[in-house]
């Protein structure tokens, strides 16, 4: 079921020990500062799908704002193409918005309603000065209203939101990001407003655009069915870290984490063949850093720990300058499995 992408050549986006915190107003001065995100790292390669998948409030969406530059990071870096754009400002932030586009949750609530759907998808091309004259600009935003799927363009483009279904407000999102040409789309829950009919098409239209135009996608879900059909990788967060991360079929073949284990239990998955265990004692006590795990039904040669620190390398960061990338668990089962 998962969708298969030519390998990519490096990682575009990279994530080493990312912290993102809030600051609450009620309760003791000490315990004020709250970590949403709390050590994140990983790394997102060209033309690659990799899905961010866990519970709300797991700390998905702070994530994506840190990426997207909507929200400070308190700690650690964002890397993309290597570089530093944790506090980027002036031309630098314009070019990055252009670069990483967010297409939000909600196509109800990110539609202005007094913008016909020409007039959104071209507001794009006018911020970033682009698109040439007003025929050429035309032109652009017609054939990214076809390429969305959105038939026939010369009539929609005069549509208003209201006037549109829900599937339609969400290709026109996506339409909006698409036409500034970004390498990296970010969509956060995207069809999780929609009815099961239309989420069909939304994925397999995200599919073709990452086939057509080589754009890398991080896809925010609670849902793990939903990552199986679109992602390459999945990293599973749990309490503002990622426990999981690996190739979406063995994730799904051969969950380590109880929690993974959780979220494939109610998908219709065969069984696997590996037996249940009890919970070490020691999961009550210790907090187990990314540990690489060999692929299923391979011994354990080459497994090395993740959290040390004596490469260089942040804890997590697997497979970030390996051949392809690998299968890791923060969880004393995959320190026994190995």
């Amino acid at each position: 079921m998962t969708a298969h992408a030519t390998a990519p050549a490096g990682p575009l986006l990279t994530l080493q020990d990312l912290v993102v915190s809030y600051r609450s107003r009620r309760g003791p001065r000490s315990r004020r500062q709250i970590r949403a995100v709390d050590g994140v790292s990983f790394s997102l390669g060209t033309g690659e799908i990799l899905a961010l998948v866990g519970e709300s409030g797991c700390g998905k969406t702070s994530i994506v704002r840190a990426i997207a530059r909507l929200e400070e990071p308190a700690g650690g870096q964002v890397l993309f193409r290597g570089a530093s754009i944790a506090h980027v400002r002036g031309p630098a932030l314009r070019q990055l918005r252009r670069d990483i586009q967010v297409v939000f949750q909600d196509p109800f609530e990110s539609l202005d309603p007094r913008l016909t759907a020409f007039d959104t998808v071209a507001e794009s091309l006018l911020v970033h000065r682009l698109g040439g004259s007003r025929a050429g600009r035309r032109d652009q935003v017609l054939a990214m209203l076809e390429q969305v799927g959105l038939h026939p363009a010369e009539a929609i483009a005069r549509r208003y939101p209201h006037q549109l279904s829900g599937g339609q407000r969400q290709r026109l999102v996506i339409a909006g990001a698409m036409v500034l040409g970004p390498d990296l789309v970010i969509a956060d829950e995207p069809v999780s407003m929609l009815d099961v009919s239309l989420r069909a098409g939304i994925l397999r239209l995200m599919l073709d655009l990452r086939d057509s135009r080589g754009v890398s996608i991080l896809f925010v879900t609670h849902d793990l069915s939903l990552a199986w059909v679109v992602a390459d990788r999945v990293a599973v967060v749990y309490l503002g870290r990622i426990v999981e991360i690996g190739p979406m079929d063995e994730v799904i073949r051969a969950p380590l984490h109880p929690y993974t284990r959780a979220l494939v239990s109610v998908i219709p998955v065969p069984e696997t063949t590996t037996a249940r265990r009890g919970e070490p004692e020691r999961c009550r006590t210790e907090d187990p850093a990314l540990v690489a795990v060999p692929p299923a039904g391979r011994g354990p040669a080459g497994t090395s720990e993740a959290g040390t620190h004596t490469d260089g390398a942040s804890p997590g960061r697997i497979g970030a300058d390996a051949a392809g990338p690998e299968h890791a668990a923060a969880c004393h089962f995959a320190k026994e499995s190995s």
